[in-house]
């Protein structure tokens, strides 16, 4: 199978994606029928980018990404669980392109928004 898009720490492949060092010990897998929604989010310091891994709120996990600080667009995932997942993958609408038609999510709803506090 052929990805659909790959960089250090994303990968869209034909049925999931894959987040490199979301934990500490490997990859998260996410199937796209999984993904209920997808939000595309503005980074500021407190929004994403002082982060490279973790988070301070719960409700968010922010995967490895050592370059987040110089990237301005992240996306929020919500897999129908308490944690959301957000990426940073180094081409944003690419990867918001291919989860949202792999996903069945439709075009985007509103543009970019605030990230949140990370």
């Amino acid at each position: 199978m052929a990805n659909l898009y790959q960089d250090r720490w994303v990968t869209c492949g034909e049925d999931e994606i894959r987040v490199c060092w979301y934990y500490p010990w490997g990859t998260k897998r996410i199937p796209y029928r999984s993904v209920r929604g997808l939000r595309r989010v503005q980074l500021s310091l407190i929004r994403g980018k002082g982060r490279v891994w973790g988070t301070t709120n719960p409700r968010y996990w922010a995967s490895l990404d050592p370059k987040r600080a110089t990237k301005q667009t992240g996306l929020v995932l919500d897999v129908g669980r308490f944690v959301h997942p957000f990426i940073t993958p180094d081409d944003p609408a690419i990867v918001e392109r291919v989860i949202r038609e792999r996903a069945h999510l439709g075009d985007v709803a509103g543009g970019t928004t605030l990230g949140p506090v990370i």
